[in-house]
C-alpha cells in the first residue's frame, strides 16, 4: 500500500501487477470527495475536535498523516473522522470473512414413514432424526397415507406425536401434526445448549 499527495490531499494506492490503483471506498466519501461547507470532526481516538470547514478538516488529516472519512453523512453537519482508511477497510474485510466462517447454513432433513411402520424401522428413523438434530439441522418428519390408510389418519398423528416425544431431549416441536393431501408432517428444531441443560 502506498500514499500519494496531490495539492495537499492524501491518496491511498495499492500496487497491483506493478501498477498503482486507488483503493476503492464503497459507501464512504474520503478526503477530496467531501465537499460539504461544514463538518463535525472526530479524531482517530474518538475525541470531538469541533465544527469546521471541510478544507480545514482535510488539512488536519494531512497533518496527522491520516484520511478524512465521512462516517455519518445524514447528520447536520455531517460527521467526519480521521483514520487510516486502508487499514479500516482491511480490518472490515477480515471481520466479514470471520463472520462468514462462523455462519452455519441450517438444512431441513426429511424422515418419511408409513402408518404401518415396524418398531425396528421406527427406531432406525428415530436415530437418523436424532443424528440430524445433533448436527444442528431441522427435521421434517412425514407420514404418507396410501389408499384406505387415509381413513386412519389418527394412527399417523399418534406416530408423529410419539416421534416428537422420543426426540424431546434434543429437539423442540415447531408445529403440531398437520395433514396436507396424503401427507401428515411435523417439524423438529434442535434445542440450544441452554435449553438442553434445563
Amino acid at each position: 500500500m502506498r500514499c500519494g499527495y496531490r495539492a495537499g490531499i492524501r491518496f491511498l494506492f495499492v500496487i497491483e501487477n506493478g501498477r498503482c490503483c486507488p483503493i476503492s471506498n464503497k459507501g464512504h466519501q474520503i478526503n477530496e470527495e467531501i465537499r460539504d461547507k461544514e463538518v463535525r470532526l472526530v479524531s482517530a481516538t474518538g475525541e470531538q475536535l469541533g465544527i469546521m470547514s471541510a478544507r480545514e478538516a482535510l488539512e488536519k488529516a494531512v497533518e496527522a498523516d491520516l484520511d478524512l472519512v465521512k462516517i455519518s453523512p445524514t447528520a447536520v453537519p455531517p460527521v467526519c473522522k480521521l483514520m487510516d482508511y486502508g487499514k479500516y477497510k482491511f480490518e472490515q474485510t477480515k471481520r466479514e470473512k470471520e463472520a462468514k466462517k462462523n455462519q452455519r447454513v441450517v438444512e431441513i432433513k426429511e424422515v418419511r414413514m408409513s402408518p404401518s411402520i415396524d418398531v425396528n424401522d421406527f427406531n432406525v428413523k428415530l436415530r437418523n432424526a436424532q443424528k440430524f438434530l445433533g448436527e444442528g439441522n431441522r427435521v421434517k418428519v412425514t407420514v404418507r397415507f396410501r389408499g384406505r390408510e387415509m381413513a386412519h389418519t389418527d394412527i399417523g398423528r399418534d406416530l408423529l406425536v410419539k416421534f416428537a416425544e422420543d426426540c424431546a431431549e434434543v429437539a423442540a416441536l415447531d408445529k403440531e401434526p398437520k395433514l396436507e393431501g396424503r401427507h401428515m408432517s411435523i417439524f423438529l428444531s434442535p434445542k440450544t445448549a441452554k435449553e438442553t441443560k434445563k
